[in-house]
C-alpha cells in the first residue's frame, strides 16, 4: 500500500532537512554540554504517524533488528507516536547525521515520520570507546549489517578507519551502506578511497560503476567495469558481473550492438542471469 501519513514526495523534499536538523543537534551538543567526538550516549526518540497499527509494526521492527528499547503506542492528539531508547553511540556529526537517517528511513517504510530526538550524557564524565582493534568494529559493522542495522553499520565501520585509515574493505563495506541510505556522493568518495588503497579491488570497482551509471555517468562506469575486464586474475563473478553491467550501461547509451556483445560474454562465462536481458533485446542483433 502507499504512503499517506508520508508519501514517497514528502520523504525525499524533507531528506536534506534531516540532514540539517541531524547537524543542528550535533553542534548544540557541542556547544552547551562541551561534546566531544566519540563520546558514548543514547538517544531518546519519537516517531509519530496517523495509523496505530503502522507504529505497531515499525516497533516490532526495531525491536528485533536494532539493540533499542521501545515502549507501547500511545495516542497524542490527533496522532499516534512511540518513543524509544537507543543503545550508546559513538556520536559525531556524520555517525548522528546517518543514525537519524536511518531512522528516518525506517520511519517512511512504516509510514511513520522522526518527530524529535537528543541525546543524554555527562558532559563531566564523557566515556568513550576504546580505539584499539579496528578488525573487532569491522566485524561488529557486519553484524550490525546483517541484522539491518544500517547506522550501526555505519558507525562502526567508521570507527574501524578512525583505528586503521588504510583498511579498503572498511571503506567498501560503509560505501554499500551509505547508498543504501541515499547517500550516493558520500558513498561514490568512500569507494574512491577503498580503490585509492587497492586499486585491484574489483568488487569496489563494480560497485562504483554501477554507482556511476546509476547516476548517469555512463563512461565512468564504463572505465570501471573495463579495468575489472583487464585484471590479471578477477574472480569469475566478478567477471561475469562487469560484463553483465558493461551490457546495461551500453544499453543506456543507446549501443544495442555492444549491449548484446557484452551480455553474451557475460552469459559465455555462466551468468545464467543475462539471459533475459539477451531475450529482451537481442533477438534481431
Amino acid at each position: 500500500m502507499e504512503n499517506t501519513y508520508i508519501t514517497w514526495e514528502k520523504f525525499t523534499k524533507d531528506f536534506g532537512k534531516e540532514m540539517v536538523i541531524a547537524e543542528d543537534v550535533y553542534n548544540n551538543m557541542v556547544e552547551k554540554s562541551g561534546l566531544k567526538d566519540h563520546c558514548l550516549s543514547k538517544f531518546d526518540f519519537t516517531f509519530v504517524s496517523d495509523k496505530r497499527e503502522n507504529l505497531i509494526k515499525l516497533s516490532n521492527f526495531l525491536n528485533e533488528h536494532y539493540p533499542y528499547s521501545v515502549n507501547e503506542v500511545t495516542e497524542y492528539e490527533d496522532v499516534w507516536e512511540i518513543n524509544g531508547e537507543t543503545n550508546e553511540i559513538a556520536v559525531t556529526k556524520d555517525n548522528l547525521t546517518y543514525w537519524a537517517l536511518d531512522m528516518y528511513k525506517r520511519g517512511y517504510e512504516f509510514d511513520a515520520t522522526l518527530d524529535a530526538y537528543g541525546g543524554f550524557f555527562d558532559p563531566k564524565k564523557q566515556i568513550f570507546p576504546e580505539l584499539e582493534d579496528a578488525d573487532y568494529y569491522f566485524d561488529l559493522g557486519i553484524e550490525c549489517y546483517n541484522k539491518g542495522d544500517l547506522s550501526g553499520a555505519i558507525i562502526n565501520f567508521s570507527l574501524a578507519i578512525s583505528i586503521n585509515p588504510n583498511e579498503p574493505d572498511a571503506y567498501y563495506s560503509r560505501a554499500i551502506v551509505k547508498n543504501e541510505l541515499y547517500t550516493w556522493k558520500s558513498a561514490l568518495n568512500d569507494y574512491d578511497k577503498a580503490l585509492e588503497i587497492a586499486p585491484d579491488f574489483s568488487s569496489a570497482l563494480i560497485n562504483r560503476g554501477g554507482l556511476k551509471d546509476e547516476n548517469g555517468d555512463y563512461q565512468g562506469a564504463i572505465i570501471d567495469y573495463q579495468k575489472v575486464i583487464q585484471l590479471e586474475n578477477p574472480e569469475k563473478e566478478d567477471l561475469q558481473q562487469a560484463y553483465f553491467n558493461l551490457g546495461n550501461t551500453k544499453l543506456n547509451l543507446k549501443d544495442l550492438k555492444g549491449a548484446c556483445e557484452s551480455w553474451k560474454k557475460a552469459l559465455d562465462l555462466g551468468a545464467e542471469y543475462a539471459k533475459d536481458r539477451i531475450n529482451e533485446y537481442c533477438r534481431n542483433v
